[in-house]
């Protein structure tokens, strides 16, 4: 076994764990078939001693545990500033003696350090080094005498419901600006994509030429100048919406426009300006060119026998005052287009005849 070991700075090495698997020799009730601890496990247990702002004391024999029922002090012997995982070795806690401990240690009234820890109770994993003790009755064999390197004479199993959150993963969530209620996956997941953000804006800058920090106050700077320049929705419309009125209005335009070729080609009609086989004529020439309709019904002669009867529904004898001639109701319209009188028409049919 290794003697204790005082640095110049008045620090002393304690042994926390052994490494790998350890378990108690006090014939203790285990909940898991070992505790465990490597690299890794160390690894996140160092990082959840580094989060926490209050460093772990090392008392006496564990009285800060029992001081509750037996109404004793517990003063500390020791203060944990920091740990250290040394393959094949195992967790060392770097610590900060008071002036009696120190002289108890050196005079070898004390040789063993004992952890309080918690660990995962599915795997027996260290999981945090809640404090330690200095004693003489270690529970665990092959652990380094008084450098204050410690045997586990007693430890905390992990209880899930009242687990704190893992100090490390709340700093995180902080940093990322995300709720206590984010996972441990999605925490793992957001630093993914911000890694992914970061080498974006690498590849940028290095494209760019230029720094990282110029980079994003030429983003940020971008982000406000386009900001500024977004139209006052007190001044502009959305295009869409002109569009739509735009539409409206052609439609209510087309409307007008139909009623007034439908208005203009029943006054053709009426007044024989527009011949009835010609209706469908106009009324297209009217809806493509309202103003060429029109002209062309200024210009355009009534005929009466297309508005009307020649006699305005009157026999023809009644209506000329004269004798029948024996002339149909079409050869009386010839007589009126022409002017030639029925008289002289009927004269001449068996001539032409």
């Amino acid at each position: 076994m290794l003697p204790l070991k005082a640095a110049d700075d008045g620090t002393i090495e304690m042994q926390l764990t052994p490494a790998g698997e350890f378990r108690p020799n006090d014939g203790r009730e285990m909940l898991v078939p070992a505790w465990y601890i490597d690299a890794a496990v160390a690894e996140r247990v160092i990082a959840r001693f580094n989060a926490k702002k209050t460093p772990p004391v090392v008392d006496y024999e564990h009285q800060t545990l029992h001081k509750e029922t037996n109404g004793q002090p517990a003063p500390a012997a020791a203060w944990m500033r920091a740990l250290q995982w040394r393959e094949g070795s195992g967790l060392w806690a770097i610590t900060e003696p008071t002036p009696r401990a120190a002289a108890a240690i050196d005079a070898k009234e004390y040789r063993y350090v004992s952890p309080v820890f918690r660990f995962d109770e599915k795997t027996g994993e260290v999981l945090t080094i809640e404090m330690a003790a200095i004693t003489n009755t270690p529970a665990i064999d092959d652990m380094q005498a008084l450098s204050l390197r410690a045997a586990a004479t007693f430890a905390f199993h992990n209880e899930t419901e009242d687990t704190p959150m893992n100090p490390l993963l709340t700093a995180l969530l902080a940093a990322l600006g995300l709720p206590e209620s984010t996972t441990e996956k999605q925490a793992i997941a957001a630093c993914s994509n911000l890694t992914t953000q970061l080498a974006t804006l690498k590849g940028v800058t290095a494209e760019l030429g230029v720094e990282e920090a110029g980079a994003v106050a030429a983003c940020s700077a971008l982000k406000a100048k386009a900001k500024a320049s977004e139209p006052d929705p007190a001044k502009f419309v959305p295009v869409s919406a002109v569009d739509d009125l735009r539409g409206q209005i052609a439609a209510l335009s087309a409307e007008r426009t139909n009623d007034k070729v439908t208005a203009l080609v029943d006054e053709g009609l009426a007044d024989g300006r527009i011949n009835p086989a010609l209706k469908d004529w106009a009324t297209s020439l009217g809806k493509s060119n309202l103003a060429a309709l029109s002209a062309y019904l200024e210009k355009a002669a009534p005929i009466a026998a297309l508005s009307s009867t020649q006699t305005n529904g009157k026999k023809p004898d009644d209506a000329l005052g004269k004798e029948s001639h024996g002339l149909s109701e079409g050869e009386l319209a010839v007589c009126s287009m022409t002017g030639i009188t029925p008289k002289d028409f009927a004269a001449a049919k068996p001539a032409a005849a």
